[in-house]
């Protein structure tokens, strides 16, 4: 019995073959034309050539719904950012730092569209130390802050910084953003706290990209540094 009764040639040796072999389709180009292939779109047959610009108009609507999504995120970078911005820029135009805290909050809610903000800034100047944003803040926070090397976003589940905001049983979902000086995720202890809250759970949900809250952070502290004993 031959070899070739014992193993008979496979999808894969032809597969093979054909790969291995760019000047088969040349000498037997008539075999092109011939072959038919099932559509995806319903149960007839089309040739090779119409199967092809099928399988590469699919690839194009792939690629315009990649570029879309990319010019949608892109678009809503500079939303973000602008917001930022516009934030920043009220920050520095606060003459008073007695009204920082104040200004720095109200902003935040309105170009972001926050329903709640808190802040609390704990070893401040003791011209600042009986203002109500340096008040109320048990050691135990201060250490939950400064434990915080990002924002945290999710639910409360019983946070005590919750309780700074004006409507706790409203916050459905949180965005915890401790600030330190320097960089957001620096060693340092944290000198006070940010709570963003929302009635939507969605709004600040666990696994949100916390980037432009990074930079809210920095500058926040940036500003804040002012309350701070020189």
């Amino acid at each position: 019995m031959s070899n070739d009764h014992m193993n008979p040639i496979t999808e894969d040796d032809i597969a093979n073959y054909l790969a291995n072999s760019p000047g088969f389709f040349e000498r037997h180009a008539e075999l092109l034309a011939s072959v038919m292939l099932t559509s995806p779109h319903g149960n007839r047959a089309v040739s090779l050539q119409e199967r092809q610009a099928e399988m590469l108009r699919e690839k194009i609507k792939a690629l315009e719904h990649r570029i879309m999504d990319m010019v949608r995120h892109g678009n809503e970078n500079m939303v973000i950012s602008d917001r930022v911005h516009r934030w920043a820029k009220s920050l520095l135009l606060v003459q008073s730092s007695r009204a920082l805290p104040a200004t720095l909050v109200s902003e935040l809610q309105s170009q972001f569209m926050v329903p709640q903000v808190a802040l609390k800034v704990w070893d401040v100047d003791t011209r600042y130390a009986q203002d109500p944003y340096a008040q109320g803040v048990s050691e135990d926070a201060k250490t939950f802050a400064s434990s915080l090397t990002q924002p945290y976003c999710g639910v409360h589940s019983g946070i005590e910084a919750v309780r700074w905001l004006d409507e706790p049983n409203a916050a459905m979902s949180i965005a915890l953003i401790p600030l330190r000086p320097g960089a957001m995720n620096g060693a340092g202890p944290a000198f006070g706290m940010l709570v963003l809250a929302s009635p939507d759970p969605q709004r600040f949900q666990s696994g949100l990209a916390t980037d432009f809250l990074e930079r809210i952070a920095e500058l926040a502290a940036a500003a804040l540094s002012r309350l701070r004993p020189r």
